[in-house]
């Protein structure tokens, strides 16, 4: 099997660590590539992400660089992390796992697939996002106002200092900062979490995926929209952004971990 490494590139232990990850597979008998953006830190050749013809993604890092690997990808290949960052609620393997589940990966791989979604604003593809989508204001301590439209029917308007749209498999992300549920990630639905509401009776929504879905910003003030902490995209009054289920889930190689264990032990742990 052929393996693509991706690293975190910016920290040289984590690095390091990752050239041992590659020498421990290598010795286990799969053929291993280096993601190029990682490659070129090491002076080596690399792959880019979107155009590997490799069988799994290896990340090492924290969920950051779990979150880059599927972004990057053009296919969604089965991914799985190797947790050297501070929580890695996606970066399911910890150092003593490594060996043996990448010794017994032979005997075959299940997988697990988690919805992204898809936003859209005047027709045009914004991005996707496996954890959340993140409207917040361009001018520190302004508050802005929101329209949620479910249906077709304009089901609330609050002022907060933004909004998170997240899926399941982000409610234990920025979602959970902000107040909001922890959502089994086999469900599949919206979640809309308000940033600092202004009225305490705008509370967080979990929304089915079937339904159609719009944010209106009526606001005067400018907006910036960010996905999966990365970018950022001006959003102008009036602007209404249609949120979908994607096409493409992301995928994940499974490591047999059950959810709400790992959530308590994650949360710990905080």
């Amino acid at each position: 099997m052929k393996v693509l490494l991706m690293s975190r590139i910016d920290t040289p232990e984590v690095l390091a660590y990752a050239d041992e990850i590659r020498h421990l597979l290598l010795s286990l008998g799969y053929t291993v590539a280096l993601e190029e953006g990682t490659a070129d830190v090491l002076g080596e050749r690399g792959e880019a992400l979107g155009e590997t013809d490799a069988g799994i993604v290896v990340a090492v890092g924290g969920d950051g660089t779990v979150l880059l690997a599927v972004q990057m990808m053009k296919r969604q290949i089965p991914v799985i992390g190797i947790n050297r960052g501070h929580v890695g609620f996606l970066a399911d393997l910890e150092d003593r796992e490594v060996p043996a589940f990448f010794m017994n990966l032979h005997e075959g791989m299940r997988l697990d697939r988690r919805m992204r979604i898809s936003l859209f604003h005047e027709g045009e593809h914004l991005g996707e996002a496996l954890n959340e989508a993140v409207i917040v204001t361009a001018r520190p301590a302004k508050m802005l106002r929101f329209t949620i439209i479910i249906d077709g029917i304009e089901v609330e308007e609050f002022r907060a200092d933004g909004l998170i749209i997240a899926t399941p498999t982000g409610s234990t992300a920025y979602a959970m900062s902000g107040g909001g549920p922890i959502v089994d990630p086999k469900f599949d639905g919206f979640l809309l979490v308000p940033l600092a509401p202004y009225m305490l009776s705008s509370r967080p929504h979990l929304i089915d995926s079937g339904r159609n879905l719009k944010i209106r910003l009526e606001s005067t003030k400018p907006a910036q929209i960010v996905l999966d902490g990365r970018g950022d995209l001006t959003l102008g009054s009036g602007a209404e952004i249609s949120v979908r289920r994607s096409d493409a889930p992301a995928v994940f190689v499974d490591a047999g971990k059950n959810f709400f264990l790992k959530v308590r032990e994650k949360l710990h742990n905080l």
